[in-house]
């Protein structure tokens, strides 16, 4: 894209081709914040409508003023490095941290090597040997919205209608817990036998023979017809699958944040969620959904049908859902907190 040097304050790379939840963090803020600063994003495979400049470019922007290189990535932090110290280019450091888990020596030197570091929870923050600014992630909170016709919108995407519907969206895989989902819902269904449910999701080539598991067993108890599993819809599409849910659940065994349950209570959806990530500084316990400890297919049972058989604690639930995104979870917030930590470091500051 043309976008002259000298507007060039902040450039967002993103290294890696496959769609990710960073990748998808960059594609949606960085159109936002270009509004208002001169943030782009470098890197292969990134849509149109996201201002982006060639890597060569990033290379070699000249050295009349302070650039920001904000990384997400060990490979984003490792080039950021080198294109300051190797080839001189005048880059403020900064990197965006989610992991919850201690850091291998190698991230950890990384880290200490940027000028500061922004953690997405304060799980997160946590785990981080050096000072963070705590910026949670945000939501669309305009495509993200309660549906107008949820009846009608199930009829559209070939979903049951007039029946409890709850959703499990993500990776097929141990770690994302979808055995987990599968066996609360196995014994909701039991003695409910008009709630269905639905898995959506892709599990990569090391994963089918767990998905295969998993119908196998969905098959064993005859549920292939109320326990359903839809391929991966693209991204654009999400907010309608959210939409035609009454009840989300997200069964992860380990997250580093997971934007999930914000996407499904944006929708008025409440959630039912492990108490793993950054979930338990996301989900209101008791307000907006509930929270179970992760692996216990038993808790989560008990949670969903706890849910399901009190519609009115459902609807005021869903209601207060879509409020807490409102009020704390609007993509706008993220990007304005984002861009107050760039202007600081652009102006020499270190961010508090």
């Amino acid at each position: 894209m043309g976008i002259p040097s000298d507007r060039i304050e902040v450039v967002a790379p993103n290294l890696k081709r496959r769609l990710s939840g960073v990748t998808a963090t960059i594609v949606r803020l960085v159109p936002l914040m270009a509004r208002e600063m001169g943030v782009v994003a470098t890197g292969p495979g990134l849509p149109p409508e996201v201002p982006h400049i060639p890597l060569v470019r990033a290379a070699t922007l000249g050295r009349d003023r302070w650039r920001v290189w904000h990384a997400r990535r060990n490979t984003e932090m490792l080039l950021g490095l080198a294109l300051r110290h190797l080839l001189g280019r005048r880059y403020r450091l900064l990197f965006t941290s989610a992991s919850q888990r201690r850091h291998t020596r190698y991230t950890r030197w990384l880290i200490s090597r940027m000028d500061h570091v922004i953690a997405t929870s304060r799980k997160s923050a946590g785990y981080l040997e050096r000072p963070a600014t705590v910026i949670l992630h945000g939501i669309d909170t305009q495509g993200f919205s309660p549906p107008a016709d949820r009846d009608a919108l199930r009829e559209a995407l070939g979903l049951p209608v007039r029946v409890p519907l709850v959703g499990c969206f993500g990776r097929i895989r141990h770690q994302k817990g979808t055995d987990v989902f599968v066996e609360a819902m196995i014994e909701v269904m039991r003695s409910r036998a008009e709630v269905h449910a639905v898995v959506m999701g892709r599990a990569t080539e090391r994963h089918l023979s767990y998905e295969r598991d998993l119908r196998a067993r969905v098959a064993r108890e005859g549920m292939e017809r109320r326990i359903l599993f839809l391929p991966e819809a693209p991204v654009a599409e999400m907010a309608r699958w959210y939409q035609a849910l009454d009840l989300f659940v997200a069964p992860q065994r380990w997250e580093g944040f997971g934007l999930t349950p914000l996407e499904a209570m944006a929708c008025g959806v409440p959630v039912v969620a492990t108490r793993v990530g950054a979930f338990e500084e996301l989900v209101r316990a008791g307000e907006t959904g509930l929270l179970v400890p992760p692996g216990d297919a038993g808790e989560m049972a008990r949670a969903v049908a706890g849910l399901l058989d009190d519609p009115p604690a459902m609807a005021r639930m869903s209601a207060a859902a879509r409020a807490h995104m409102l009020a704390r979870f609007r993509l706008e917030r993220e990007a304005e907190e984002i861009m107050g930590v760039y202007r600081k470091l652009l102006e020499g500051e270190r961010p508090s």
